[in-house]
């Protein structure tokens, strides 16, 4: 990274924040609709097999593997503009992921043959999420560390990104299951009709918040172009040898497993088991005011007293406790499930505060041993592993679905429904046990070890 920082630009300040807490509204508008809904659009609305639509997800993460890299790469060898080096992406990709995003809930197709269902739900859903949502995903993700060099400023702009994310989780988790539900002979099942309407309006409003990102956020940190000759060898061994990146990914492949299977299960076990849409959407609610009332004011101070690391571990070893305790009292009434969902989400809510955060710390830690900064290589490799983790929680989830009997026919059958409530607190326990023990075990930056690292590279830009 160079030393010197853009002078012309304003400095860090409340515009930055608002703005990078927009570009994670944008890109959830696409995203959460993808881990919220898609599994059940395609297996309520369009007639396919759950495990068909799990193991496209899986699938589509191998391509992921060369494009999340070759955009890290393509985004570490592009030249700054007068916008800035990672900017520009996201003004020139954010109308390609929405259209493409919006192109994959079309129930206009739900009478067609189901070969031809299979096929456009594999192309649309490659086209967003292997293309364009990793086109501007990386560049957004890599671009916190070019708005301040501060740690400080960075672990705000963490905080602010996961605030724009809890509301488009609003938005998304509210406001959809009380538009796409309908009630048809008794039961609440999934508009089609609704859900590409749906899916239209946060296409839209995806590109605005987008938009809105570019136009606030200031670039002030200069990082060049990396004109080194690629070696791919050097690359492989260089991040397979990196114990905090591997530590953060494994972390965040289980706490995807945790928080998209507690996302997806909702469109089962509340319509499905509890007969309650109205319950998916307060748990929506109520995650998200947890989320900014408790989370996001908090987790700052948390993790500058104890440590990152530290709050992540407790955290999540409490949300798997409470998953346990649901999975034991097994609540009767719907709303007392939204209780246990919301405490647990609470816990959760602490670590992905702060993950954005631990991966600028990753970063660093990688500077200091290498001597080369590599934003958009490693954040590319990150982003992989999220993405892995949600084809994960989704190809687990539609497979699971699948063992336990669920089809159109079965939906509402009480035997497939009572594994569908055990299924929804099994998963996530499993997954938050994971990411307190590989916390603990693999990622080795505890609070100590991130402030060393601190001081070592303020040294180095003296």
């Amino acid at each position: 990274m160079a030393d010197s920082t853009k002078n012309a630009a304003a400095p860090f300040g409340m515009k930055d924040k608002l703005g990078y807490m927009f570009g994670d509204f944008g890109n959830d508008f696409t995203f959460i609709l993808s881990s919220s809904f898609m599994l059940k659009f395609y297996t309520d609305v369009m007639g396919i097999d759950a495990a068909v639509v799990g193991l496209l997800m899986m699938a589509a993460r191998f391509i992921d593997a060369f494009t999340d890299v070759t955009m890290g790469q393509i985004v570490d060898r592009s030249k700054p503009t007068k916008d800035g080096k990672f900017k520009p992406w996201i003004k020139r990709m954010c109308g390609p992921v929405a259209i493409a995003s919006f192109l994959i809930y079309q129930s206009g197709f739900a009478n067609m043959a189901y070969g031809f269902k299979v096929f456009w739900m594999v192309i649309t859903y490659i086209l967003w999420g292997s293309i364009f949502y990793t086109s501007i995903n990386i560049p957004y993700g890599s671009m916190a560390s070019a708005v301040s060099p501060d740690p400080k400023d960075r672990a705000e702009l963490s905080t602010w990104r996961t605030i724009g994310g809890t509301l488009a989780g609003l938005v998304i988790g509210v406001g959809t299951p009380m538009f796409a539900y309908e009630m048809v002979d008794g039961n609440t099942v999934l508009s089609g009709s609704r859900m590409t309407i749906i899916a239209g309006v946060f296409s839209v409003l995806a590109i605005f918040c987008y938009l809105i990102c570019f136009n606030l956020v200031r670039e002030r940190v200069e990082v060049p172009a990396n004109n080194t000759k690629l070696n791919v060898g050097n690359l492989l061994k260089s991040l397979v040898t990196n114990r905090s990146l591997l530590g953060i990914i494994a972390a965040a492949i289980a706490l995807l497993l945790a928080m998209l299977t507690m996302q997806g299960m909702a469109g089962y076990v509340f319509p499905n088991y509890y007969g309650n849409a109205t319950a998916q959407s307060l748990s929506s609610l109520t995650g998200t005011v947890a989320m900014l009332v408790i989370c996001a004011p908090l987790a700052s101070r948390l993790s500058a007293k104890f440590g990152k690391k530290e709050l992540s571990v407790v955290s999540c070893a409490t949300a798997a406790v409470v998953y346990l305790v649901c999975l034991i009292v097994h609540p009767a009434n719907a709303f007392v499930y939204v209780g246990f969902f919301t405490v647990a989400y609470i816990g959760l809510g602490f670590f992905n505060t702060v993950i954005w955060a631990m991966i600028t710390d990753v970063i660093d830690d990688a500077e200091v041993k290498n001597g080369v900064r590599e934003d958009g290589t490693i954040y590319s490799v990150y982003s992989f592993a999220r993405k892995l983790g949600q084809a994960l929680s989704a190809g687990l989830t539609g497979s699971l679905l699948t063992m336990i009997g669920y089809s159109n026919a079965t939906a509402f059958d009480p035997v497939v429904t009572e594994r569908i409530f055990k299924l929804s607190c099994i998963a996530p326990i499993i997954g938050f046990a994971l990411v307190a023990v590989f916390l603990i075990v693999i990622y080795p930056l505890n609070k100590k070890r991130v402030e060393e690292n601190v001081t070592v590279l303020a040294q180095k830009r003296k």
